[in-house]
């Protein structure tokens, strides 16, 4: 099978989206398929992988309570063309089309088999009302819709009224049987946190708002801060009795990551808003770490077992006394530990590749199902009607 797929964002931006696609590609090609990958990069000389192809430079735009790099325009919509017509692609698979970027570009542009994976969660915005009566033609072209999480399929729901099957993002789940950590790292009652640190939403202020109240039942109580953001700035905000507490690492390579898990007695996503999975959540259990989450309903979603029971222990959003009290308790239990690192490691089988990725491929064939080949459509017009409407509101 020839695969196209279009990433909306910066390829070279860390993120959930890029990492997905990333993983997905690979895991294709491992089984034979053809795939080449369409994303905006800000620095072409630094693409590692032969199957990606450049559409061009992003720009930074505020999106769902961050900054999202993104690419559109005319020119932008012509290299897309350019690409869809210079592969006899059997499928097209497009990421996040309901934002400004060439994955809503290539919807309009293609006809056929494509299929649509929707990321975000988010309640309804102003801008998305703009937009939605051009937004929704080129969605009714989709043959078939992908959802992330309930969340995201709640999302779709709620601002264009379609629905989608729900398919997780995926994990290789093998690679954090790794049995490695880091000595340095590791010690009682160490707390782990990775994420963009300095980004609000992600929650490490309510984490470190709990830090006191767990440090005064837990004296060895740290956290290991992984990931981007100017932790030089962010240390300043932290009472001067906590610092020796809050060790930065900046951002971590693969291997790392897995010695990180390794390394840490819990994980910690004290998130507050504005995210649709919680992938993070995913390889933490695959690696036996207990995890304790916020009530978002995307992480409550993704920890809910088939029985009902949750895999992970969960506490009131921006709730720093009600996270310092799960904390503790997870801290305190040895018992209370191994059996949500049991849970989650038997939960994290349904987020496994070889099954994600199995799911992915039945949707294709069912696009498929009508026998032609991805093409052009003839009405190369639709990003100008989306400009002058984004120029009126």
């Amino acid at each position: 099978m020839k695969v196209g797929i279009v990433c909306p964002y910066g390829w070279d931006t860390p993120g959930g989206v890029q990492i997905h696609i990333r993983e997905l590609a690979q895991h294709l090609i491992d089984l034979g398929h053809s795939v080449s990958v369409l994303a905006p990069v800000t620095d072409e000389s630094a693409i590692d992988v032969p199957w990606l192809v450049s559409a061009g430079r992003p720009i930074a735009i505020p999106y769902n309570g961050a900054v999202a790099r993104v690419l559109f325009g005319p020119v932008a919509a012509s290299r897309v063309r350019q690409w869809i017509a210079n592969n006899d692609f059997d499928v097209l698979h497009i990421h996040e089309p309901a934002i400004p970027s060439i994955s809503l570009l290539a919807c309009w542009a293609a006809t056929g088999p494509v299929v649509a994976t929707f990321h975000a969660a988010s309640s309804k915005q102003k801008a998305m009302y703009a937009v939605a009566p051009i937004l929704e033609p080129a969605l009714e072209k989709l043959r078939a819709k992908i959802a992330v999480s309930e969340s995201a399929r709640r999302t779709l729901k709620d601002n264009f009224d379609t629905d989608a099957v729900v398919i997780p993002n995926g994990i290789d789940r093998a690679k954090f049987n790794s049995p490695a950590f880091r000595a340095e790292w590791k010690s009682p009652g160490t707390i782990g946190f990775i994420g963009r640190f300095d980004e609000p939403r992600k929650g490490l202020d309510v984490l470190l708002a709990a830090l006191p109240q767990v440090v005064s039942r837990i004296p060895a109580a740290r956290v290991l801060v992984a990931g981007p953001g100017d932790d030089k700035g962010y240390q300043k905000s932290i009472p001067a009795n906590l610092r020796n507490r809050v060790v930065f690492l900046g951002r971590l390579s693969e291997e790392e990551k897995i010695q990180f898990f390794k390394s840490v007695d819990i994980y910690v996503a004290p998130n507050t808003g504005g995210e649709s999975f919680g992938i993070i959540l995913a390889e933490a259990m695959a690696s036996h770490t207990p995890v304790v989450a916020s009530d978002i309903p995307a992480f409550v979603d993704l920890l809910r077992m088939d029985d009902g029971e949750s895999a992970g222990e969960i506490f009131t959003s921006e709730s720093a006394s009600d996270l310092a009290a799960g904390v503790i308790a997870m801290l305190e239990s040895d018992e209370k530990r191994v059996i949500l690192s049991e849970r989650g490691y038997e939960l994290s089988a349904k987020f496994d590749w070889d099954l994600v990725a199995s799911q992915i491929l039945d949707v294709y064939e069912i696009a498929m199902s009508a026998g032609e080949s991805v093409g052009l459509s003839s009405d190369n017009r639709p990003w100008n009607r989306l400009r002058d409407r984004l120029g009126d509101n």
